[in-house]
């Protein structure tokens, strides 16, 4: 789920860029701080919006930047259990696919796509159930719910695990196909 989550920081001013626009250096220095940060409670930092700096800094003894109080909003991305996203499927290899949810890949493993033997085509790249001869191919659009959520403690890219194998879950034209036959199936 993207959140927007109201923060307040010191930012150090370093005297090498004394003489610029002091929101724009304290929005740089804050980019460079949480921008594409991971972290537990937060999740993915994406962006930075909103930043107010107060004009009046501080002089630490034995440094010469100034220190500056900040307010800013950070755009953040912060998977939860059980959520039903979709993204698209970013890569397919015989282990299952990579789907983009967010800025993040998950992985849909081959065993969480659907109740069918699975095979992968090499040259199609693309993952194929036997019996029902469904196909998942790269670029193919996938609604999924996040069973898995793992983002580290210090840093690191994390990991999400994603499942299809539930009622109205999986590449999109499966689930209008499923629609359709339940429509067809309830009028008669």
């Amino acid at each position: 789920m993207f959140k927007l989550i109201d923060v307040e920081d010191v930012v150090r001013i370093p005297p090498e860029k004394f003489g610029k626009p002091l929101k724009q250096v304290a929005e740089e220095e804050l980019r460079s701080k949480y921008v594409a940060l991971v972290d537990e409670e937060l999740g993915y930092v994406i962006d930075i919006l909103n930043v107010n700096v107060d004009p009046i800094g501080r002089i630490v003894s034995g440094d010469g930047a100034t220190y500056h109080k900040a307010t800013f909003t950070l755009l953040t991305f912060l998977p939860g259990l059980q959520e039903v996203v979709e993204g698209d499927v970013m890569d397919v290899q015989d282990f299952g696919a990579f789907v983009r949810i967010g800025p993040v890949d998950a992985l849909l493993h081959k065993s969480q796509l659907m109740d069918d033997y699975i095979t992968y085509d090499k040259h199609g790249e693309s993952l194929i159930g036997k019996q029902t001869n469904r196909s998942l191919r790269k670029g193919d659009v996938v609604r999924v719910r996040i069973v898995a959520v793992s983002l580290p403690k210090g840093g690191g890219m994390g990991k999400i695990g994603v499942t299809a194998k539930q009622p109205f879950l999986g590449k999109i034209e499966w689930i209008k196909e499923d629609v359709s036959k339940l429509q067809k199936g309830g009028k008669e």
